[in-house]
């Protein structure tokens, strides 16, 4: 089992930059792939990014190409979101999740989640 903590969020204008934490706690950290997700108020959630346990293999939404980079730093258990050229649509609480497998991925485990909120 694994908890997750989620940190970072704030209050931002547009175009700007802020960088998301998820940190982990319990075993095998390194075993488990790890997504970012978001959900806004009334709307459904979103997948944001996800990182394979190597950090070898990252998928990215649609809507955050280009403007997001997810990383991972399996010595800290800690998995990155670098958010940068914020939009007010980005604004949402972001969560994190863990999967067990790279295979076949199901989220298991889910973090309280973080607010980010950009103003225009």
């Amino acid at each position: 089992q694994v908890q997750l903590v989620e940190s970072g969020g704030g209050l931002v204008q547009a175009g700007g930059s802020l960088r998301l934490s998820c940190a982990a706690s319990g075993r095998a950290f390194s075993h488990y792939h790890i997504g970012w997700f978001r959900q806004a108020p009334g709307k459904e959630r979103e997948f944001v990014s996800g990182i394979s346990s190597s950090g070898g293999t990252t998928d990215y939404g649609d809507s955050v190409k280009g403007r997001f980079t997810i990383s991972r730093d399996n010595a800290k258990n800690t998995v990155y979101l670098q958010m940068s050229a914020l939009k007010p649509e980005d604004t949402a609480v972001y969560h994190c999740a863990a999967a067990m497998t790279d295979t076949t991925i199901v989220y298991r485990y889910w973090g309280q989640g973080t607010q980010v909120t950009v103003s225009s």
